[in-house]
This record gives C-alpha cells, structure tokens and sequence, in this order.
C-alpha cells in the first residue's frame, strides 16, 4: 500500500453524548485526493475511523494492517471550523503510533495543519506537514525516499525534519484545473451506507438521516469574515509562509453533475452541498441545478447561502433541483456587532425579508448566529436571540465566538484567552472555551449560549411551527435531542 488517507475518530469528546445524533459525514477531501493520487498509478486506500467508531488504539491496529508508505491524516470536518477539534483524534493515533508502530511515516494535512504548520510540527509526533490544498505535495512524498532530505526539500508545500530543525519548501501553487487535479471522489473506497446526515435535514426526508453523501462544487471563499478559516488551505494561512492571496474555484457543472449521477445511483437522498457558499455565481450553481432538474432527480439537498446572496428569481430552480434548505450566516442581531466581523453590510430588515422569501418557496433555513463576538454585550446578544425567535427558522445553530486557528480572531487574540486543548474549540464539548468579549467573559457567552439553546427549542411557537410543517415525529426528535445535555467544564459541571 503507497497511500493510507486516514479520518480519525474523537466524536465523543468533541460531541459528548450528542455524538449519538450528529452527523457522520464522508471524508471529503479524503475522497479527492485519493483519486487524484491513485490516477498517478499508486495504490490508495481510505481508513475512516468515525464511520467505524473505532477507538484511536483500534485505528493503529488498523493502520499497521495496511501497511503504507504513507500514512496522512486528511483533518477536516464537517464544517470548516471542525478541523481544530479533528486534531484531537489525530493527537491520539498519533500518540499510539509513535509507541507501538513507530516505523510508519505520517503526514498530516487539512486546515489547521495548513494554518499553523509550525505549531503542528512542534505539537505532534508527525513526520511531516503538508501546506496548502495537498495533491502536489502528497505526490512528491510518495515519489521519494522519506528519509532523504536532499528529496524532501524539493517537494512544494512539505514541512518536514532534518536532525532536530524543522524545515518547509515554498507553497504548492493553487489548483487551476479542478476537473483535471481533483476529478471527483472516489465513492468506491467509502462505506456509504454507514454516513448520516443532520437530524434536522433529516426532516424533510420523513427524518430518515441515511444514506447521506456530501460534495464540494467549489473551493474556497471570496470573503473575509474575521472569524472564518476557511481559506487556509486555499492560499491564506495567516501565520508563516502563505501566499495571503486565497482563491475562489468552482468545477465546470457540467463535470459536477457526474458526481451527482454517481450519488444518485447509489440510491443516495440526503445530499449535503459543502461549498462555504454555494449560492454565489449564478452561471455555476444555477446552472447545476438545471442539470438536475433535467435528470428528474428526487434529492433533499441544503447548502450555504449568504442573506445578501439569496435572490427571489433563484429560488424556484434551487427547489425544483431539490434544495429543501438553505443555511444563512445571520451572525448578530446588531448591526454594529456583525458589520465588526467584515460579515457584510445587510441590514436587519433584509434578512427578515429574505428568511420570510425563502420560507414562501417552500426551502426550509437554518438560521446560523454567534454569541460572544468582539463587540456583543448582554443587550446585543439578547438582540440576537430575539431576532433568532422571531425570524422562526426551521432550525437554528447557536455558536459561541471562537478564535480558530487560520482566522484573523486568531492572530488578534491573547494567548491566554485561547483554549489549551483542541477539543477546547468544540462548541458542545466539556471543555469547550469561546473568547471572551470587550464586555462579558468567557463563560458568560458559553452560559448565554447554552440558555439561549433551550429558548428557542422550547419556544411554544417555534414548536408549532415545527409540528405543523414536519409533523409529530420531528417534534419527538427535537425533543430526543434537548434531551442530551451537554457537560460544561467552564460552567462548573
């Protein structure tokens, strides 16, 4: 075997008892490399250890069975911010490797290696750390003797060892060709049938969570919110090295809609749409989905969306297409507040006007908010959950600031303030630490989110909503899920 792509598995600790609802979503970039890789003719395989639930000791053992070249940890997560709480699976193979197979070579690579290739070099027991999107970097590895540092220098976007100093190679460049670089993924290597999608997408597919895939139609995004990391990988690392120049690419729709044939051939419904925003470019997305309104496809797709993005004239095609939900970035209910974090220049008005739009097409929205951004207050934030209330989304994430390695938060912040644990950047784990505000500390935001939480779920209105629209067993879901309370270490659990 030239090539191990290996997905670790930390969903306990990253999602306490949640960990027995949340989604279980396909290695995407997993899935990309590996058929870039295996077109150059070398031997791959996917080792996805969440799917499995397997423990990190377990994916040791199922490493050294392999027996790779190559072992590369791919540390992504099923949002982008996920990456930070993914290490800290990684950490833990990684720990077993280095005592009980310590022969085996390891690249890690993904967002937050990519952020910060020097903290993870200096952190873990890895080989090797790849910056950047991978595939160039991965090819070189695998076409050299690792223990050769006259090899090691060449290979673009590779930091790596010699002796005790740790050494990096200049960036790869950025993909140009996606169709030709990353054409598709490589469903054959995956369990399909083992993935499950979001209880809440669930809904409008009679709350049937599997069979679920989950695709990029694009890379990258052309905004900068202060918050965000997305764009580590893709140029713009913040820290050491990096271009500083991110780049948004989309495939041809007319190579995407393969993709979405492959899926519907696998009798897969619940399709998530990765894209950091999907509904950006007309002639991308509206051209896709014309492409499967063509086919005749049944899906129950949901997506990214921005409010400013959203425009009345997509909306029929996006639900024909099978688009049931679109997720906005609401933020804050205070424009102060969200305009501070570069998340863009819409107004209060507007996003009620798009919400109530979208919801009259008959698309559902998951209204996503945060707590504890640097400028939010008791009265801001309770300006944003009274906006959450009464917007009723179909479902509403509640996050807490975080300051995630690759975002400018991460560069403004004090040391002290950050969490000391990567699962630290988990929004449901026990030891979960957002940032504190101008005016409030942190566990004054974890406490408001958590409370906030519960507002709405148990909101008699929002519960009518919900029961009128989906039904009595959405609402026994709904009410499984508030079940499940999270442990707060911050909060004196």
């Amino acid at each position: 075997m030239d090539l191990l792509l290996v997905h670790t598995n930390a969903s306990r600790d990253i999602y306490q008892n949640l960990n027995k609802i949340s989604q279980v979503e396909p290695p995407i970039w997993a899935a990309l490399l590996a058929n870039n890789i295996r077109g150059y003719g070398h031997s791959v395989e996917i080792l996805d250890a969440e799917c499995k639930g397997i423990t990190p000791e377990q994916t040791a053992i199922e490493i050294d069975r392999y027996k790779p070249k190559l072992v590369c940890f791919v540390v992504y997560g099923q949002q982008p911010s996920a990456s930070t709480q993914n290490m800290a699976g990684v950490h833990q193979v990684l720990k077993t490797l280095k005592y009980e197979y310590p022969q085996y070579k390891t690249l890690l690579l993904g967002l937050y290696p990519s952020a910060v290739p020097r903290k993870t070099m200096e952190d873990e027991n890895t080989d090797f750390v790849c910056q950047g999107e991978g595939p160039e970097t991965l090819l070189g590895l695998l076409n050299s003797d690792l223990d050769n540092p006259s090899h090691l220098k060449r290979i673009p976007g590779l930091w790596y060892r010699d002796d005790d100093e740790i050494k990096y190679n200049k960036p790869a460049p950025l993909i140009e060709n996606l169709e030709k670089s990353l054409p598709g993924m490589a469903w054959d290597l995956l369990d399909m049938k083992s993935y499950r999608t979001a209880n809440w997408h669930a809904m409008t597919n009679d709350n049937d969570t599997s069979p679920f895939a989950s695709l990029y139609t694009s890379l990258g995004c052309p905004y900068r919110c202060s918050f965000c990391c997305i764009n580590a990988p893709f140029g713009n690392n913040n820290t050491e090295n990096g271009s500083g120049k991110p780049s948004f690419r989309f495939w041809n729709p007319n190579f995407m809609i393969s993709e979405f044939d492959t899926i519907a051939d696998m009798g897969i419904r619940n399709i998530k749409i990765a894209d950091e925003m999907f509904v950006l470019y007309p002639k991308h997305f509206m051209k896709l989905c014309e492409l499967i309104i063509d086919r005749g496809y049944d899906f129950n797709i949901w997506a990214y969306a921005r409010v400013d993005t959203v425009k009345p004239t997509y909306l029929d095609t996006l639900k024909k297409a099978g688009v049931n939900w679109l997720a906005l970035g609401i933020e804050s209910g205070n424009k102060n507040v969200r305009q501070d974090v570069i998340k863009g220049k819409f107004s209060q008005p507007d996003i009620k006007e798009v919400v109530s739009t979208i919801q009259q097409h008959d698309i559902s929205v998951i209204g996503n908010y945060i707590f504890g951004l640097p400028e939010d207050n008791y009265e801001t934030m309770n300006q944003t959950l009274d906006l959450s209330m009464e917007l009723n989304c179909e479902f509403s994430n509640f996050y807490c600031t975080m300051a995630y390695p690759g975002s400018q938060l991460y560069l403004e912040s004090n040391s002290e303030d950050l969490p000391n644990t990567y699962t630290g950047y988990s929004q449901h784990s026990y030891d979960c630490k957002p940032l504190p505000t101008k005016y409030l500390s942190s566990e004054e935001v974890l406490r408001f989110r958590d409370e906030a939480f519960y507002k709405c779920y148990e909101n008699k209105s929002y519960r009518e909503f919900i029961h009128k629209k989906f039904g009595n067993e959405t609402i026994k879901q709904q009410d499984n899920m508030l079940k499940i309370k999270l442990k707060r270490k911050l909060l004196g659990d």
